[in-house]
């Protein structure tokens, strides 16, 4: 897809305030400071509109941004920082978890990882939730540029095994600095909202 045109439509804690129009959403979550933001800039070719932080757990509410006015990003807040309270870790959970079971417009999360690393429990935790609620989702390692190219493999094989990730699903190695992976990321959304 090029992208011509995107804004944030509105920053939303609850289902009443998520936007109406029935547009396609595809949701980006991940763990704080996994390059979720960046993902989003490279995707629609703009420097700053989804803001990075130096701070991780930043993203507190859904911000739903439209894209050439035919698709929604959704950010989700980051996952398993510990700098917040429970309290508000649970709200957090709470308002997800919402979002995730029971918007209809829904129709795929990206869960970004950092290819780096082996995933997070919380990532874990994240992927099989999804395959329980039968939400699909494409998988997508963020950070290849800081990878030797000859170990790209190895990493991913890591990510694929510890997330136990399904034949179906879709793992992208992906860099906001090179833009390596953005075409096909952006193949495997369209072929998610075409469904």
């Amino acid at each position: 897809m090029k992208v011509t045109k995107s804004e944030i439509v509105i920053s939303a804690v609850k289902p009443e305030q998520y936007p109406e129009g029935g547009l396609p959403e595809i949701a980006l979550a991940g763990r704080s400071n996994v390059g979720k933001s960046s993902f989003i800039n490279t995707m629609i070719n703009r420097k700053n509109l989804a803001r990075t932080s130096s701070k991780p757990g930043k993203t507190q509410t859904l911000n739903f941004y439209i894209i050439n006015d035919v698709l929604h990003f959704v950010d989700v807040p980051g996952y398993g920082f510990a700098k917040v309270s429970k309290t508000e870790r649970e709200a957090w959970g709470r308002m997800i978890e919402t979002y995730l079971t029971s918007r209809e417009e829904l129709k795929a999360v990206v869960q970004i990882v950092d290819l780096r690393h082996a995933p997070s429990q919380d990532d874990v935790i994240m992927y099989d939730f999804l395959k329980h609620y039968d939400i699909p989702v494409i998988v997508i390692a963020t950070k290849a540029d800081k990878i030797p190219k000859g170990k790209w493999e190895k990493h991913a094989k890591v990510v694929k095994e510890t997330l136990n990730i399904e034949k179906e699903d879709q793992l992208i190695l992906f860099s906001s600095e090179t833009k390596k992976g953005k075409q096909e990321a952006w193949s495997a959304i369209e072929q998610m909202i075409a469904k």
